[in-house]
């Protein structure tokens, strides 16, 4: 495994420490929102923006990539990601916070598709599930320690957000210092939505799904702790929750999928989710935290695992479709959703209160159960034999899921990159 580690070891630390810094910088901005006394909207539009930007940074990163090299793209990223959340403490204004959640969204789609590339380059078809799995671990543990980090100073001050910068200006200095060759520059690939549609019906829209669910609780999810009686402390457990609850249900569910029709996971996992997005919302009544917690652990459990059965299920169906079209065209739909589901949910919060943003969450999961049924009567499940075999992903909101470095891709990936188009 050392030997395997060793040649990408520089790239899987800058991917570390930059998912510390933005997974503290996700959960702090709406904290601090919440503290300034930013209405619910404006944080949902601030989450929204945030997903526009990461977005355009899938569109635009590859040409960045392109003229500049890998280093120098990641250098000049980097340096703008840096300067985001000083600016947040510095200015803090809807406007102002808004412009730089979108710019570190661009900045932060870009930096991972360089490093991304650049493990997939160092990669061989042998040992490319091994790096997978590396990669995983160190996006959920990545994490989970930027969500601890709140904990390290008061959200209402200076110091967390220099933090941030510290982390993101950090993350530079071992791709900089790396002696591993520069891979071959970033390949563009175009995606045909409605061809993508008629390949998989459910993948298509549950990839749409996530991101009109699993963004409102990135962006809003901090807030509606908050409002409900958790300290910093709890806002960061309460998240961790979360996030060890996809992390540990990925690899079940993935591996029943394998079993039968993924369409029936995906309906059961849907079911799942709003199930604990009501349980969420009868927990905030109860005022109890571990009851709090606990619904935010049922809540991962479904919610931040749909997207890999979604990603699986696509790819049984895909024939000859290139893997790394498919995985683009999921990771478009995603960030479309992810684009839609923070403001939508949080303009429901002035009328119904905090515990709208999980009421819109569950009926959309509710009303994609209803699609997916719809479609298991329309269209006869494959065997076993057509079925590939379920790969966990990282989260969507927090990283582009990687595809060209994901083991099903083989010698199916598009050059080293992926551009949506």
């Amino acid at each position: 495994m050392s030997r395997t580690i060793a040649p990408v070891f520089s790239l899987l630390l800058a991917t570390s420490i930059l998912l510390i810094g933005n997974g503290l910088q996700g959960t702090l901005i709406p904290i601090r929102a919440d503290i300034e006394h930013f209405a619910t909207t404006t944080v949902g539009f601030i989450g929204s923006v945030y997903f526009a930007g990461f977005m355009a940074g899938c569109v635009l990163g590859p040409f960045i990539v392109q003229r500049a090299g890998h280093i120098r793209s990641f250098a000049a990223l980097g340096a703008l990601a840096a300067i985001a959340p000083l600016v947040h403490a510095l200015v803090v204004h809807p406007v102002a916070w808004a412009l730089m959640r979108g710019l570190t969204g661009f900045c932060f789609a870009g930096l991972y598709m360089v490093i991304e590339s650049w493990i997939n380059e160092r990669a061989t078809n042998e040992t490319r599930g091994r790096l997978f799995a590396v990669y995983l671990v160190v996006n959920f543990v990545s994490l989970t320690l930027g969500q601890l980090m709140l904990n390290t100073a008061n959200p209402a001050g200076f110091t967390l957000f220099a933090i941030c910068s510290i982390l993101t200006s950090l993350a530079l200095v071992p791709i900089s210092m790396t002696t591993s060759v520069q891979p071959a520059p970033i390949a563009s690939t175009r995606i045909y939505i409605g061809r993508l549609y008629a390949v998989s019906p459910v993948g298509l829209m549950g990839s749409l799904v996530v991101g009109l669910t699993n963004a409102p609780f990135w962006t809003l999810g901090p807030v509606f702790a908050h409002d409900s009686g958790l300290d910093v402390f709890g806002v960061s457990l309460f998240m961790t929750a979360a996030i060890l609850g996809g992390a540990i249900a990925q690899v079940p569910i993935g591996r029943l999928s394998d079993r039968t029709d993924r369409r029936r996971i995906i309906l059961g996992i849907s079911l799942g989710a709003a199930l604990g997005e009501i349980g969420l919302i009868a927990a905030r009544g109860l005022g109890a935290e571990w009851v709090l917690l606990l619904a935010g652990f049922l809540f991962g459990c479904f919610a931040l695992t749909l997207y890999s059965v979604c990603v699986a299920h696509t790819n049984d169906h895909s024939g000859k479709e290139s893997f790394v079209s498919i995985s683009s065209g999921l990771l478009l739909a995603y960030a479309v959703g992810a684009v839609i589901g923070p403001f939508a949910a949080s303009i429901g919060t002035e009328r119904w209160g905090m515990s709208f943003i999980f009421m819109f969450s569950a009926a959309v999961h509710l009303v994609f159960a209803g699609f997916t049924l719809l479609r298991m009567k329309a269209r006869a499940p494959l065997n076993a034999t057509e079925r590939g075999e379920f790969v966990a992903m990282p989260f969507p909101p927090t990283d582009p899921a990687p595809p060209e470095l994901d083991p099903r891709s083989g010698d199916n990936a598009e050059g080293n990159g992926r551009q949506i188009s």
